[in-house]
């Protein structure tokens, strides 16, 4: 009697089929992070990168402006309108420009002030339009939502009260004289 009750629970311990079931159920979401971390990924670096090609000709049509004093606000258009794919640039894009002197040398602040969507907008940290032959550091900070904030990469992006992941682009120029 006993074997009789214990034999289909044999045959169902022994039974391999649906094996590969269990194994697809183990590594599925590693597979799903690992792809949407790469797409994060892409999608970041494309961020970043016309963020820098941004700051790159916004600074370099600064530079070939001799004699024409540029704004703060006019500098964020160009870098809006350069960047091009950062979506509500105007309002995420915080600009901190001061001169350095060349014979003693003084970085920009290392803690980067960017716009917290989620507060009031801070004023400009600070935007100091230098004098001819000047030396000037200007960094641009960008706010952005991360695609799959809860997977992954997204998951491990540092983010302020609002969610919003931070990037950071630098350049430096020599101011021509007016």
């Amino acid at each position: 009697m006993m074997r009789f009750l214990l034999s289909p629970l044999r045959r169902f311990w022994r039974n391999e089929t649906g094996a590969a079931v269990a194994e697809f159920a183990v590594m599925l979401p590693l597979y799903l992070t690992v792809m949407l971390s790469g797409v994060e990924l892409g999608i970041w670096t494309l961020r970043q990168t016309m963020l820098e090609r941004g700051l790159d000709l916004a600074v370099r049509d600064l530079r070939l402006a001799t004699g024409q004093a540029t704004s703060h606000d006019d500098l964020k258009d160009l870098i809006c309108k350069y960047a091009g794919i950062i979506e509500d640039c105007s309002t995420s894009l915080k600009l901190e420009m001061k001169p350095v002197s060349m014979w003693g040398f003084d970085s920009l602040p290392a803690s980067v002030d960017c716009v917290d969507r989620a507060e009031e907008v801070n004023p400009v940290r600070s935007f100091v339009a230098g004098e001819g032959n000047q030396m000037m550091l200007l960094r641009a900070c960008v706010k952005f939502d991360p695609i799959f904030p809860t997977i992954g990469l997204g998951k491990s992006m540092a983010v302020d009260g609002n969610g919003d992941a931070a990037m950071v682009a630098l350049s430096a120029f020599v101011q021509e004289p007016i």
